[in-house]
């Protein structure tokens, strides 16, 4: 094969790839930012918030956390950010929630990507989601977190030893 012919079929392979991911990428952001503008992701958190109890994670935990999810580990990263330097948000949430996003993030467009290249959409998600939530459950039920979490519980309901 020719170099010429050989770049001519790369470049136009490259092409074709970047326009299908841009197809996909494209409208799911702006779904997704007419969402944020629209205060969805909030109305999502009220729902999310009761079943992170699972984790022993507290309600701040929740919209970092959804929007990992749904957004990806970008627009994750800089709510996370925000929420620790104001002191919103433990050092053991942060663990966790980073921990359950970097096995489960924008899985909106990380999952319209899979379909496009022929994976089952519910293996992808449901592989990923299951990975997320086992992992962050055992990790959050290990020594000092799980120590750390029962007291937070006890002081938070007035029933715990002081310290």
């Amino acid at each position: 094969m020719q170099w010429e012919a050989f770049a001519g079929e790369a470049l136009h392979g490259s092409l074709h790839n970047i326009w299908m991911m841009a197809g996909i990428i494209i409208p799911v952001m702006l779904v997704l930012e007419i969402g944020r503008d629209l205060h969805i992701l909030d109305r999502i958190t009220v729902f999310v918030a009761p079943a992170l109890r699972f984790f022993g994670l507290s309600r701040q935990a929740t919209f970092p956390l959804v929007v990992g999810l749904i957004f990806g580990i970008a627009y994750g990263a800089g709510v996370i950010i925000e929420a620790a330097r104001s002191g919103q948000i433990s050092w053991r949430d942060l663990l966790l929630v980073n921990l359950f996003l970097s096995a489960c993030h924008a899985i909106v467009e990380d999952t319209a990507l899979f379909i496009a290249l022929g994976a089952d959409p519910w293996i992808i998600l449901g592989g990923r989601f299951l990975l997320a939530v086992v992992l962050t459950y055992l990790v959050s039920r290990m020594g000092r977190l799980a120590v750390r979490t029962s007291q937070a519980g006890a002081k938070s309901s007035g029933t715990g030893s002081p310290g």
